[in-house]
């Protein structure tokens, strides 16, 4: 547990990595996300996850109940010759939002991302999430370089 527990907003919650028995939960989070999955789905990427050292899926419990998602990837990054650890997922359910949860999340991926020897943490957000933007502003981070993306189909 991270000494961000100790934090008063974040109270209550841990953080433990995800195993494929949690596949229920992720499902539902990365639903709400915008992002419909099926259990077996989501069983099916959180083993992918675990098989990956370079990844990692951690999600947040209140009282026993899973209630928030950090999924985050570590990458060599070319132009500046390290490695960046992006959040690739950061969802906090309805009823535990306001409570401090995502930036408690935000602060483990931030130590995470230290640990793992990343000289930075970006996040990736869709550009109609503007509420989200304002978020990650007031954690600390500053709008990047517009990404753009193309849908390879199969």
């Amino acid at each position: 547990m991270s000494s961000a527990t100790h934090d008063h907003a974040a109270e209550g919650f841990d953080l433990r990595g995800a195993v494929p028995a949690d596949a229920d939960d992720v499902a539902a989070l990365l639903t709400q996300l915008g992002y419909p999955c099926e259990a077996a789905d989501a069983a099916e990427r959180i083993a992918t996850v675990l098989h990956n050292d370079r990844q990692a899926l951690i999600l947040a419990r209140h009282r026993g109940a899973v209630c928030g998602l950090l999924a985050l990837d570590y990458m060599y990054y070319l132009p500046l010759g390290t490695t960046t650890c992006r959040v690739t997922a950061l969802v906090v359910s309805t009823d535990a939002q306001g409570h401090g949860l995502g930036r408690l999340l935000l602060r483990d991926a931030e130590r995470r991302a230290r640990t793992g020897g990343a000289a930075r943490l970006e996040v990736t957000s869709a550009s109609h999430r503007t509420e989200a933007h304002a978020f990650y502003r007031a954690c600390g981070f500053s709008d990047g370089a517009a990404r753009f993306v193309k849908l390879l189909g199969d």
